[in-house]
């Protein structure tokens, strides 16, 4: 964790934002499987939803270093050159332009991570509600901790979607469905708070 975070310090492009949504919605995981463990007497899905977050932890950890390769395939297509390839003179069209095409598939690509990423987390939320509606009264504050860290994983990575499809005029798609997960969050994690309070 140490090495992360230096890393995640240093003055290089990655990793970043992507990487960070991540490692919070497996930290929200680990805290929702640990939890659901200590519930196996007064919860009866305990085992289950335990495994179902083991199983999002290990997906969505995997996804912080798809993030930061996607990003280094963005700066790459950045720094392709400029002509396009066309020759001929003249403007090219927007069919033509390699350049472009290159940089919105390499943002295409980079999108789609961090909605995996949103969409997991919500699931995580979802399974935090879950354990503190239901499992022990014990670890409530590791499952309100787990919701609260869900959320902010399935925001934080509906933000960077956005970026990614505002900047190369992806599919509006993508926006929704990244803004569903974190709504679907946002909700699992108000009916913790509100359990809680």
């Amino acid at each position: 964790m140490r090495d992360f975070l230096e890393l995640l310090a240093a003055r290089e492009p990655d990793p970043g934002g992507g990487a960070a949504a991540a490692l919070t919605g497996a930290l929200a995981a680990g805290l929702v499987a640990m939890a659901a463990r200590f519930s196996g007497g007064r919860l009866p899905a305990s085992a289950g939803i335990a495994r179902q977050a083991d199983e999002l932890r290990a997906r969505v950890t995997v996804l912080a270093d798809r993030d930061a390769a996607a990003y280094r395939a963005v700066l790459d297509a950045y720094r392709l050159p400029n002509d396009g390839g066309g020759g001929g003179g003249g403007s090219a069209g927007p069919g033509g332009d390699g350049r472009r095409r290159s940089i919105v598939a390499a943002l295409h690509a980079a999108a789609r991570v961090p909605l995996e990423i949103a969409e997991i987390a919500a699931q995580v939320a979802g399974l935090a509600e879950a354990v503190a509606a239901g499992g022990n009264p014990n670890l409530r504050g590791d499952t309100v901790a787990a919701a609260h860290l869900a959320e902010a994983s399935a925001r934080s990575a509906a933000a960077l979607v956005d970026i990614n499809v505002r900047t190369g005029g992806l599919p509006g798609e993508l926006s929704r469905r990244a803004a569903a997960a974190a709504a679907s969050a946002q909700a699992a994690a108000g009916q913790v708070g509100a359990a809680q309070g």
